[in-house]
């Protein structure tokens, strides 16, 4: 992803403890799944490039999710980290149908390099 030397936090939270982050932070109301805040924007960004930001990640939403979709709750932790960690490296799915055409590939290749 060109950036070897990235550093990020990574914060695994319940839905108590992400829905109010997704409330002042993104103005949506409950819970979500996964929630990024990169440090690469804004005004401070340059003084320390290398790092990326956090990830937010709710275990309860992600459990849920994993039910449905048939897999294993490691197995939705690792693609919500890879969505955050996208994020972080200026991804976003929201703004065009493309860009999420792309993120979603993107997220798709490196989940299978690790599961490889």
């Amino acid at each position: 992803m060109d950036c070897p030397n990235g550093e990020l936090s990574i914060l695994i939270v319940d839905d108590a403890q992400i829905e109010p982050l997704n409330r002042k932070y993104l103005g949506r109301q409950g819970a979500t799944n996964v929630i990024a805040f990169p440090m690469h924007t804004g005004q401070f960004s340059n003084i320390q490039p290398e790092l990326l930001g956090d990830v937010v990640i709710s275990i309860e939403t992600a459990a849920n999710e994993s039910v449905i979709a048939g897999i294993s709750t490691e197995k939705r932790l690792s693609q919500l980290l890879i969505h955050g960690i996208l994020h972080l490296l200026g991804y976003d799915h929201e703004r065009t149908g493309q860009e999420a055409k792309i993120m979603e590939q993107k997220s798709d290749d490196i989940l299978k390099l690790i599961e490889t």
